[in-house]
């Protein structure tokens, strides 16, 4: 049986696509970089910081860290303003009361520090982690699976004994990289079909089949 679930935020437990596209948009527009909502909506996953940068290098716009660290503060200002019109999907508190207590829970986003603690304050799921790790604290985003094996030393779980639930071929990768098995729910930017190619270890329509999420987390680990 698995020891723990590692949970990704973005499309996953929390619709925040929208937003997420409002406050990027509004800091790339005002330094006059214009990309498309889908360009942006498929690199969710990768962490803001990688997403300006591939923003301005496909616009040939030059740029340092310190540029960087300009946008990034902005973008959190944007999105905190934003903070209530993000939702969780339908089934993730339910799933999450259903989890924990029987099994360590951590999660493992690519936002940024201040922007989750807000939001995990306002949702009232601060206590229901014991762990959560953001784009702050790892060298290497996702695919990289850094993230995650970061997430199980925390937890002091073999990676093997880890499964993780994620909404982007990017998450499913770094899963995969990690050692863990995956679960898959087409939420966010990626369709059902686009995050069946990444072949994680079971796809649910929505985080409401918990019945089929806890079957796969209660019989599909056989090995000692």
């Amino acid at each position: 049986m698995f020891e723990a679930v590692i949970f990704d935020w973005d499309g996953t437990l929390a619709d925040t696509l929208p937003v997420v596209i409002i406050a990027f948009q509004k800091v790339l527009g005002g330094i006059g970089c214009n990309v498309s909502d889908e360009f942006l909506a498929r690199r969710i996953g990768i962490g803001a910081r990688n997403m300006f940068k591939e923003a301005l290098q496909v616009k040939g716009i030059a740029f340092d860290e310190k540029m960087i660290d300009g946008l990034m503060e902005k973008k959190e200002k944007i999105q905190a303003e934003l903070a209530s019109r993000i939702e969780l999907f339908d089934g993730a508190i339910e799933l999450l009361d259903s989890l924990r207590f029987k099994l360590k829970l951590a999660l493992a986003t690519m936002s940024n520090r201040t922007v989750i603690n807000r939001l995990l304050r306002m949702k009232g799921l601060e206590d229901y982690f014991d762990f959560v790790i953001t784009a702050d604290e790892v060298s290497k985003p996702k695919p990289d699976p850094e993230v995650f094996l970061d997430c199980a030393l925390k937890l002091g779980c073999q990676p093997k004994r880890c499964v993780v639930v994620e909404d982007s071929v990017f998450g499913i990768v770094a899963a995969k990289k990690a050692n863990m098995r995956c679960i898959a729910v087409p939420t966010g930017a990626y369709s059902k079909a686009e995050l069946e190619k990444e072949q994680p270890d079971l796809i649910v329509d929505s985080l409401k089949e918990t019945h089929k999420i806890w079957d796969f987390i209660l019989s599909s680990y056989s090995k000692p």
